[in-house]
């Protein structure tokens, strides 16, 4: 599922992460919490640089 970098380049990247619809109305839901730290885990482990982050925090497909 993850992109295996191999270069030395510097990749700008943005993470977007939704809501788990199981988290229900927690002002921020721990799928979000989750998913953040694990993308910025992968970020650090490959070197690469954040250039935004987008959240859908209470956005899920069934309130779409």
């Amino acid at each position: 599922m993850f992109l295996n970098v191999s270069s030395s380049c510097d990749f700008k990247v943005a993470m977007y992460i939704r809501l788990s619809k199981e988290d229900g109305d927690k002002q921020e839901s721990e799928s979000v919490t989750n998913q953040r730290n694990l993308i910025l885990r992968y970020m650090k482990e490959n070197n690469l640089t954040l250039f935004n982050e987008y959240i859908d925090d209470g956005v899920s497909r069934d309130n779409f």
